[in-house]
């Protein structure tokens, strides 16, 4: 850190400067004057001392600071804070993993968050650091290792309460078979966002058993599935793939909702004692439907929230990237900037085996709420679903943040 220049007075000595005949007329001696001078200087020495040692323990401090953290390069300075976390700088070995992460397989959901950061405005600087990315080789881990220590703090994220630890969740993208049309096998459909709520939107809208029952979204079907539990799940994860019968693929993404709290199924069916714990799962109520179907709308209709697609090219999170599988997470915007690096440490589902990744906070959603908090995702398809359907773990978390 630069030290400011020390600007003294003229180094003559007070025998070399003669009175006037003015400082004499109101009263000052020569030997009054150099006293003066010399508590002038001594004055000034002290304020330079205090100022340097000012800047020493500046410099030597961690940048750890309460409820945000500063950032940035040269005149550059960024900032971000949070009512719900605090961050903490930490040294790279504090994370559990990170040397033993193949961060090549990061190195894509990173530069893909660089693409989105570029043409964002932000509280951090980004554009600096995602320059830095020119020349690096996706393959070559070491030198990848080497540029997120060079050019990132770590920073362990603690809740407002203080507390290190956070629940992980899991999602997916659900893959099922499907048709444009209806047929006696597909059924069950998926809407596209009214185009009458385009021009003049309720807010909140009609609550989810009132869609369904009214018959205000006919004309807006833009698939039709078997399986209304699994409708219903691709509501919650918010994208999916629809298998049609040609063989090919209809990807579905967010285009709204109508603005009604999210209600867990879950959680409905654990307060009638329909399920165990255990079995708060989308395969443990996928079971329950399948014991008792002449329920399934009356388990459904408990959520009021109703979800609506639109075609698109990808999976497309909240940063407007495409999410990578088991290298992308939902976070609160309130607790960190989307498109950070983050790095997750936490346990795969029902088992304690680590799970230790970097990862980039490329998505949000309604029920990610907290500090310490993300849904991880894990892909597209059945193994995936398995894996996010059961996940309910607890895990630490690190925001990477430019120096």
């Amino acid at each position: 850190m630069p030290l400011p220049v020390q600007r003294t007075m003229n180094n003559k000595s007070p025998k070399a400067i003669a009175p006037s005949r003015t400082n004499s007329s109101i009263g000052y001696s020569s030997s009054k004057l150099a006293i003066m001078i010399s508590k002038i200087k001594l004055f000034q020495t002290s304020v330079f001392v205090i100022v340097l040692a000012s800047l020493v323990v500046a410099c030597s401090t961690p940048p750890t600071r309460g409820t945000g953290y500063r950032s940035g390069s040269g005149l550059a300075l960024s900032t971000f804070s949070s009512s719900i976390a605090s961050f903490s700088a930490v040294s790279w070995q504090a994370l559990p993993g990170w040397q033993e992460d193949d961060l090549s397989q990061a190195w894509p959901a990173w530069l893909k968050s660089c693409d989105a950061l570029r043409k964002r405005s932000s509280e951090v600087n980004w554009r600096e650091v995602c320059n830095q990315t020119a020349g690096i080789s996706s393959r070559d881990t070491s030198a990848i290792r080497s540029y997120f220590e060079n050019y990132f703090q770590a920073y362990e994220v603690r809740n407002s309460s203080g507390s290190e630890t956070g629940l992980i969740t899991g999602y997916y993208e659900p893959v099922m078979n499907g048709s444009q049309t209806r047929t006696s096998l597909y059924n069950v459909p998926l809407y596209a966002y009214p185009n009458a709520w385009k021009k003049s939107k309720p807010n909140p809208g009609p609550s989810r058993a009132e869609l369904m029952s009214s018959g205000m979204l006919k004309g807006s079907e833009i698939a039709w599935v078997q399986d209304p539990v699994e409708a219903a799940s691709m509501q919650i994860q918010g994208s999916g793939k629809i298998r049609l019968e040609d063989g090919k693929i209809l990807q579905l993404g967010f285009a709204g909702t109508n603005e009604q709290p999210f209600r867990s199924s879950a959680q409905w069916l654990l307060d009638r004692k329909e399920i165990t714990s255990k079995e708060a799962t989308m395969q443990g109520i996928s079971q329950w439907a399948k014991r008792n179907p002449a329920r399934v709308n009356e388990m459904l209709n408990a959520n009021p929230r109703f979800v609506f697609f639109k075609e698109t090219s990808g999976t497309v999170g909240a940063l407007g990237v495409t999410l990578t599988g088991e290298r992308s997470i939902a976070i609160d915007l309130q607790a960190m900037p989307l498109g950070a690096p983050v790095f997750l440490a936490t346990t795969k589902p029902l088992s304690s085996q680590p799970l230790q990744k970097l990862v980039m906070a490329q998505d949000t959603g309604k029920a990610i709420v907290g500090g310490v908090r993300a849904d991880y995702y894990w892909g597209s398809g059945e193994a995936a679903g398995e894996m996010a359907g059961r996940m309910k773990q607890n895990g630490k978390m690190w925001l990477l943040l430019p120096r």
